[in-house]
């Protein structure tokens, strides 16, 4: 099946509140591919139709344009604020800088490096120990994910690993041998760099209207915050569901009754069905191609009410694509099938743990979600080869996902890509009632959409 054309715009234009972060305006249907290349580069959302990029190299400008051509090369339309554009154009350079001797990719690749070990100090991935002054500039030590301890040495696009330890023992005993009472836990102190880009990434964009009694009254409810999409909000599945089908107009929508509305591709290979009331131990969403509009099921998914919307716009999008039609093969799923789909989360430092039965990638912070592969799934077996989860745990999530074994890899990797970069808004959590119940251990058995998907009637 040929790609879909785009329909996406985005508008590149400098953050109006600081000197040189960059804000990314997103419109039109096809959203997801757009936000998911910005997402690679660097943006970060702010606002339901906004992203920004704040680095602490101060470089947005050249990753926005390296953003904007990948955009392009994707069929998105860009435009670029003047102002921005000229920016981009602009050779600059660092005043005072300590490794003078560096030409100006060689600063790139320092601040690319710097910005790296802030983003993983950021995410979680690599925990600070201890932090000092050595009379110059500040040192730290802290270990990674992965067990690995580093030496840090310097602030903000200057910080580098300069020394590697076998064990956190080894490098906490060294620090302080070093540097003896200078030493102080945790880390340091962020500096006015990183606060200024965590204040762009962490709020909503300046130019979001306020309404005029906020502007006057305190808050009476804790403010909302920027937070992983996999620990957001369900959100409304009910206006998912219409503006997927009213964006999509190959998709043909009818309600055999009051609880259930099913869209018919009109290829008629593939099919979803939304239950408009589901209660928490039920699946809103199922979802199934086949070989032809009379043949056998490929595959089936199904999800959760208590999915955050994003997550399940993004299986949508999927879902409209190429990668929705599966090659129906019976043979196990092979080795880089697991790596395809887990690449997102293996790129930015999610554990693998694998056991005797269950392969798990879940995610480095205190909210929690992952990636299941159930090696002793088989194709019509009930319980489901893949889940995609958050919450506690797989076993007792607050949302999930399930797949059967022949799942398309790129439209799992679609999803994991999502619980990798993409972030939201949460608001406060007054009317949230019932959604910490955590859903059945065993999840419920896919409803059947028979064998094969049958025409709409024409409604």
């Amino acid at each position: 099946m040929p790609r879909p054309v785009l329909d996406a715009q985005v508008r590149l234009a400098l953050h109006p509140d600081h000197t040189s972060a960059v804000t990314a305006a997103i419109t039109g249907p096809d959203r997801y591919l757009a936000r998911a290349t910005l997402a690679e580069h660097g943006f970060r959302w702010t606002s339901d139709e906004t992203m920004a990029l704040a680095r602490i190299d101060h470089d947005e400008p050249h990753y926005a344009d390296q953003a904007a051509r990948a955009l392009r090369e994707g069929g998105t339309t860009v435009e670029i604020e003047p102002a921005l554009q000229e920016e981009m154009e602009t050779e600059w350079s660092y005043g005072n800088y300590p490794m003078h001797w560096l030409n100006q990719n060689e600063v790139r690749e320092v601040s690319a490096e710097a910005q790296r070990i802030h983003d993983d100090i950021a995410a979680g991935r690599l925990t600070i120990h201890l932090h000092a002054h050595d009379g110059w500039t500040t040192v730290a030590i802290g270990t990674y994910q992965d067990g690995k301890s580093v030496h840090l040495h310097g602030e903000d696009y200057v910080r580098q690993e300069t020394m590697d330890y076998d064990s956190e023992p080894e490098a906490v005993a060294d620090f302080h041998r070093q540097y003896t009472v200078a030493v102080r836990p945790g880390p340091a102190p962020l500096t006015r760099i990183e606060r200024a880009a965590a204040e762009i990434l962490s709020a909503p964009h300046a130019e979001t209207p306020v309404p005029a009694t906020a502007q006057t009254a305190a808050p009476a409810e804790p403010l909302s915050k920027m937070v992983p999409v996999y620990a957001a909000d369900p959100g409304d599945h009910e206006a998912l569901l219409n503006d997927f089908l009213t964006a999509n107009g190959e998709w043909e929508k009818y309600r055999p009754h009051d609880e259930t509305t099913i869209a018919n591709h009109e290829s008629l290979a593939l099919r979803v069905e939304f239950l408009h009331e589901a209660a928490h131990g039920d699946n809103a969403w199922t979802a199934a191609a086949y070989e032809s509009p009379v043949g056998e099921r490929l595959w089936h998914a199904t999800a959760t009410p208590t999915t955050p919307v994003d997550i399940m716009r993004t299986l949508l999008d999927s879902l409209n694509s190429e990668h929705a039609w599966g090659l129906g093969t019976t043979a196990p799923v092979k080795e880089e099938d697991l790596a395809e789909t887990s690449r997102p989360l293996q790129d930015v430092g999610w554990p693998l743990k694998v056991g005797a039965r269950l392969i798990d990638w879940t995610a480095p912070t205190a909210d929690g979600a992952g990636l299941r592969f159930d090696t002793f799934a088989r194709q019509g077996s009930v319980l489901p080869a893949w889940t995609i989860w958050g919450g506690d745990s797989a076993d007792r999530p607050t949302w999930a996902i399930h797949l059967s074994t022949h799942s398309p890899t790129a439209l799992i990797q679609d999803i994991t890509f999502e619980l990798a970069h993409g972030q939201t808004l949460r608001q406060p959590q007054v009317h949230a009632v019932g959604i910490a119940a955590r859903l059945p251990t065993q999840p419920a058995a896919a409803p059947p959409l028979g064998s094969a998907p049958r025409p709409a009637p024409r409604r």
